[in-house]
């Protein structure tokens, strides 16, 4: 008898996988809000996938962990990599660090891929994560970009860009342990939040507002909401985890 929430898990996966696809095409055709858009609409769906194979009466096998990181390579590794990389707006500026965005995006994206392999095969036994999951890497990585970058809310600022990203590199693969997101956990309830702002901030800025006008001031304080979030969630997430060992998880690296 087919699994439903298996199925519906699967479905999610491939979305989040598509959407990553849709974000590199968007840095590529000049327009990285909407890659930006993509990769935190992606976010959504790789909660999803978690929240139904865990509905599911069977334990979540291997394929289902190697389809789960391979979409969050793409979208939270590989798409990145590509916003850090690929720059279209302000040229002039960025042009002279074009070495140097090169060398950040590859280290970016093995960052984001040894610490998915190491998921793959061991990490999802935990009921934490060693090292901050792609997901959050990514959205923290759109935050430096909305404020140093695109819209640049606050100044176009590469080398402000680049050391955060090469930051984010390493806090991926060093062995902190941060809390997954689910029912329960004490951040529930302030990622939710910063979801939302990230929602309000990106969809708004599609439209092009602009500056000082009502919609651009909602953007920019929800941008701050933002960061705030994300903020949150890398110096108090170490602090809420729950070391009780626990049995193997769905995939939501």
């Amino acid at each position: 008898m087919t699994d439903r929430w298996r199925v519906f898990a699967n479905l999610a996966t491939l979305a989040n996988a598509l959407l990553g696809v849709g974000a590199v095409l968007y840095v590529l055709a000049g327009n990285p809000l909407w890659a930006m858009f993509l990769i935190a609409a992606a976010i959504g769906f790789d909660g999803l996938d978690g929240m139904l194979s865990r509905r599911s009466p069977r334990p979540a096998g291997p394929l289902g962990r190697y389809l789960d990181s391979i979409a969050d390579g793409i979208t939270f590794g590989v798409a990145p990599a590509f916003l850090i990389a690929v720059h279209t707006a302000n040229v002039a500026t960025w042009q002279a660090w074009a070495p140097w965005t090169t060398v950040v995006a590859g280290a970016y994206l093995a960052a984001a891929l040894a610490r998915l392999t190491y998921f793959t095969a061991r990490g999802f036994q935990r009921g934490y994560f060693l090292g901050v999951p792609t997901p959050q890497s990514a959205l923290a990585l759109i935050v430096a970009l909305l404020f140093h970058d695109t819209p640049a809310f606050q100044t176009v600022q590469p080398l402000a860009v680049l050391i955060g990203a090469s930051a984010l590199a390493v806090l991926m693969v060093v062995p902190i342990p941060y809390p997954k997101i689910r029912r329960g956990a004490r951040l529930r309830w302030p990622s939710a939040i910063t979801g939302a702002a990230a929602a309000v901030t990106l969809v708004i800025l599609q439209f092009r507002p602009a500056t000082g006008s009502p919609l651009y001031a909602v953007a920019l304080v929800a941008g701050y909401v933002l960061l705030v979030g994300v903020a949150l969630y890398y110096i108090a997430g170490p602090f809420t985890v729950d070391r009780t060992p626990h049995a193997a998880e769905a995939p939501a690296p």
